[in-house]
């Protein structure tokens, strides 16, 4: 059975991707809708910046996310000017992390949702003199609710599982850093493979479960 790291672990996971979630949405909903839009030189570079977690190993995204935001690092520096002190080793730190580790599961989406949209609708609502915030949460965000959906539920799942990322700005450190692929990896160093099994059978269904819903809905919208 599960014990109360275990259980520590699962909270949070769930606590990290969360608040990770939100701050893609956040973040990561203008990005998507200026790579959209924009015939920019600048689109290429920018669009590859954040596809970059996708064929980074998460060890070098860690290792450079933890120079970055060390004590010499100019985020750092920053953030102790600031009086926060150091983000490495911390919840904050963690989701920095997490945040750079699935920005394009979130970007992606919904660029591909707001691409979708075309020009028409835009244009109806320009020729009714619709404002551009009023256009976009009036018009854009309804046509893109699924890209919202796919967004936050890739957001979500995919930071639920990462390990590299967290592992190295974070460390393993109980109750404050220690996610459950974390709490999975140190069962299994101490060969607790019953414990492992019940973490890893919950992550596995998870799993599953994100991915039936995903193409569920996908297949339903299509229909």
């Amino acid at each position: 059975m599960m014990s109360a790291a275990d259980f520590a672990a699962i909270r949070l996971t769930l606590e990290l991707a969360a608040v990770t979630t939100a701050i893609l949405l956040v973040v990561g909903t203008p990005l998507a809708w200026w790579l959209a839009r924009t015939h920019s030189r600048l689109k290429g570079v920018i669009g590859a910046v954040v596809a970059l977690p996708l064929v980074l190993p998460p060890t070098v995204i860690g290792f450079y996310l933890l120079v970055a935001l060390g004590p010499h690092g100019p985020v750092g520096q920053l953030t102790q000017a600031l009086g926060l002190g150091v983000l490495p080793f911390t919840f904050a730190g963690l989701v920095v992390g997490s945040v750079v580790y699935s920005l394009p599961f979130v970007v992606q989406p919904l660029q591909q949702a707001f691409e979708a949209i075309g020009e028409r609708p835009l244009e109806v609502a320009a020729t009714l003199r619709a404002g551009a915030l009023d256009t976009f949460f009036s018009v854009v965000v309804p046509l893109a609710r699924p890209g919202f959906v796919t967004a936050a539920v890739l957001g979500f799942a995919h930071t639920v599982g990462e390990f590299g990322v967290v592992l190295m700005i974070g460390g393993n450190i109980p109750d404050k850093t220690r996610v459950v692929s974390v709490q999975i990896y140190d069962h299994v160093e101490a060969f607790e493979y019953a414990e492992a099994h019940w973490l890893s059978a919950g992550m596995l269904v998870f799993s599953f479960l994100v991915l039936f819903a995903l193409y569920s809905r996908k297949r339903g919208v299509t229909r």
